[in-house]
């Protein structure tokens, strides 16, 4: 099983068109919401217009202003992070209940989460993670990155918590490189099991060549990848069943 899940839904305009153009006319399955993006109130709306669309949380304590206290700024990466969990000055569980909360008022139900720029690969984020996860009953979070090292010990933090993680997470490797080829190569070398596919497609205009992040005409590559009748052709010859966390809630096999 596979799910095709875009993350940064909330983040510019055309990066929402782009997901769901991606969903209409593509393979894509699932989006994850930033609750402190810039086109949050945009991509609610469209959530609520496409209900096929599966949406979780993008939990987000790296960039952007906090939820919380509108006022503060996020760290700025992940080093920064880092310095901030170890000096004490980000509540963690407080900012992710935030940003859930937020969603849930904008009348968007909260399939699974996982977090922007990976950050639950810190065992700190990970506790509050499976915090939020326990306490607002959302058991399905995004397998942290890597099998060794950090990643794992955030593994077996969620995992002792309950939280339900698909068997393989993959697409890291492939961010801003995940053209129409190598979505292919990935989807002719998946394992058995369940597998989430990481991706970022939109539109590049105005609002997102203005915004801060590295990826802007590769959201547009990514787009084309995954509306292309090509990559389509493939899933159907291999018989790779798509889904979403919602589907995988409510119990399919």
């Amino acid at each position: 099983m596979l799910i095709i899940n875009a993350d940064d839904f909330g983040f510019t305009s055309d990066v929402n068109e782009g997901i769901v153009e991606s969903h209409r006319q593509g393979i894509l399955t699932s989006t994850t919401l930033m609750a402190n993006g810039a086109a949050f109130e945009e991509a609610a709306a469209l959530a609520a217009a496409t209900p096929t669309l599966a949406v979780g949380a993008h939990l987000t304590v790296v960039g952007g202003r906090s939820v919380r206290n509108p006022n503060q700024a996020l760290p700025a990466s992940l080093a920064a992070l880092v310095a901030a969990v170890l000096r004490g000055g980000i509540p963690l569980y407080e900012e992710f209940a935030a940003q859930i909360r937020k969603i849930r008022t904008a009348g968007v139900p909260i399939t699974h989460l996982d977090t922007h720029k990976h950050a639950h690969l810190l065992p700190p984020v990970a506790l509050a993670l499976a915090r939020v996860s326990r306490e607002f009953g959302i058991p399905w979070v995004r397998r942290p990155l890597y099998a060794s090292g950090l990643g794992s010990i955030s593994q077996r933090i969620l995992s002792r918590a309950g939280c339900r993680m698909t068997d393989r997470f993959e697409g890291y490797s492939d961010t801003g490189r995940l053209s129409e080829e190598r979505l292919i190569g990935v989807l002719r070398n998946l394992s058995a099991g369940s597998t989430e596919l990481m991706c970022h497609p939109g539109y590049l205009r105005e609002e997102l060549a203005a915004a801060r992040t590295r990826l802007k005409q590769q959201r547009r590559q990514e787009l084309a990848a995954l509306t292309s009748p090509k990559v389509r052709r493939v899933i159907e010859e291999a018989g790779i069943r798509v889904t979403d966390y919602r589907r995988l809630a409510a119990g399919e096999r």
